[in-house]
């Protein structure tokens, strides 16, 4: 079954899985360079990658309208339980959850957390999605770190289908440490994010795009916001 990943901007994604949506670090209204309005938005269940305010902004308002599950670590899941959310599950790291389409594992990430108000955010994670017969990584806020390669590790012969990374330098891995992270992650198809919604991380995704294929491991793709990819079509042309 094919899977469709749509970036409307900086590091949120909404993820067609067939069985359901995904959202992925709400962050609309606030956002320059955001697609859609948060009021506009319609998911199954959303997924956090930690607490900082451009990857939860909309997140209560979201999660309260569409009553959507939200999978996140414990101390966002308390922070959100005082705010009125209800439909919460509460992970940590290594953990994995159903999602509509399969399952979603909790990972590593090498960054910070605190929520908006200062609350402690607890650990930031990537997610390793395995859904429709796809596997889809997402980064989160990151540093490059060498368990990505653990991550890329193929499962009962299969690669992952798809990588997000952040390029954007800075609060992340450059464009530089992301390339390497695409060497060791070994997926099909390499996506950027976190990149160009301010200056000070303003980056050329097409050069780092060009570089990517020029290494030979993957096929990287660059989306405007509101754009999409479906991966079985990825798939059916490598």
């Amino acid at each position: 079954m094919p899977v469709t990943l749509t970036w409307t901007g900086h590091a949120t994604w909404l993820i067609d899985t067939g069985a359901g949506t995904l959202l992925v670090d709400p962050f609309f209204d606030e956002c320059p360079t955001a697609s859609m309005k948060a009021q506009d938005v319609a998911c199954d269940a959303i997924l956090v990658t930690h607490g900082h305010f451009d990857h939860v902004a909309d997140l209560v308002a979201i999660a309260k309208r569409t009553a959507a599950r939200v999978l996140c670590n414990w101390e966002i899941g308390q922070w959100l339980g005082a705010q009125g959310v209800e439909n919460i599950q509460p992970m940590n790291l290594g953990g994995s959850a159903a999602v509509p389409g399969g399952r979603a594992t909790m990972e590593l990430a090498w960054h910070s957390s605190s929520l908006p108000d200062g609350t402690y955010g607890g650990n930031p994670c990537g997610w390793l999605l395995d859904v429709s017969d796809q596997l889809v990584y997402l980064a989160g806020d990151t540093a490059l770190f060498s368990d990505m390669e653990r991550i890329g590790r193929r499962r009962d012969g299969r690669r992952l289908d798809a990588a997000i990374l952040p390029i954007g330098d800075l609060f992340t891995m450059g464009p530089d440490a992301a390339r390497e992270a695409v060497r060791l992650l070994q997926p099909k198809v390499a996506l950027p994010n976190h990149y160009g919604t301010w200056p000070p991380i303003a980056q050329d995704a097409a050069a780092w795009a060009r570089a990517v294929a020029a290494d030979g491991v993957a096929t990287a793709r660059v989306l405007a916001p509101g754009e999409s990819v479906t991966l079985e079509r990825i798939a059916e042309r490598r």
